[in-house]
C-alpha cells in the first residue's frame, strides 16, 4: 500500500502535455533551469481531483527542444489523451539546498514584500519567467499600502533581501512605480 504524500512539503516540478505518438508518450514540460534534471529526481506525483498519486518514469527522451517521457500509469494513447495540463510534483527533500543567494520559487510564495519606505506592498503571488528575467507578482492583502497588483523584477538591484525565517522581502520598488 502506497502511502499519500504530505501535500506541504511538494513542490510542482512539471506539467504534462499532448500526447506524443501512439504509445501513450506525453510532453513534458520541466520548470527547472535545466529541463532535463527533473528525471533525476525520485518518487514524482501526478495531481489528481482524489489527491497526489505516485507516477513513475518507464523512459524519457530530448525530442526537438522539448522533452517526452512515458510512464508506468500511462499505458496507451487513450490514457495519454486525458493527461494534458497534470501536474508533478515532488517532494523538497528531494531538492539540492540551494545556496545563501538561492531560493526556490516556491518559497518565496506567500512572502511580505515591503519596499525601502517600510511600506507594504502586498505578497508575493507566484514568480514567472519572461525573457529579460523572472518577475514577482505582488498581490494586494488587507495590510497594503493600496490595492494595486504588482510587477517587479526579479533583479539584485531591485530584491535587496529576502528573510524566508520572517516571511518577508525587501524591495527597492516605490509604491507608485
Amino acid at each position: 500500500m502506497t502511502t499519500s504524500p504530505n501535500p506541504d512539503t511538494l513542490i510542482h516540478i512539471a506539467t504534462l502535455k499532448k500526447p506524443y505518438g501512439i504509445k501513450g508518450w506525453l510532453w513534458v514540460f520541466s520548470l527547472t533551469d535545466n529541463r532535463s534534471d527533473i528525471f533525476e529526481m525520485p518518487h514524482w506525483y501526478m495531481k489528481t481531483a482524489l489527491g497526489f498519486r505516485p507516477l513513475t518514469v518507464s523512459h524519457w527522451r530530448e525530442q526537438g527542444a522539448g522533452l517526452v517521457a512515458s510512464f508506468k500509469q500511462v499505458p496507451d494513447r487513450n490514457v495519454a489523451e486525458t493527461m494534458n495540463g497534470v501536474t508533478i510534483w515532488v517532494d523538497k527533500s528531494n531538492l539540492p539546498t540551494p545556496d545563501d543567494d538561492e531560493y526556490y520559487w516556491s518559497d518565496l510564495v506567500g512572502l511580505t514584500v515591503v519596499n525601502e519606505a517600510c511600506e507594504n506592498l502586498g505578497v508575493v503571488k507566484e514568480m514567472f519567467e519572461t525573457s529579460a528575467h523572472a518577475i514577482i507578482s505582488v498581490k494586494p492583502t488587507a495590510q497594503s499600502v493600496d490595492d494595486e497588483d504588482r510587477l517587479i523584477p526579479w533583479h539584485s538591484d531591485i530584491v535587496l533581501n529576502v528573510d524566508l525565517d520572517a516571511k518577508t522581502m525587501l524591495v527597492a520598488w516605490g509604491k507608485d512605480y
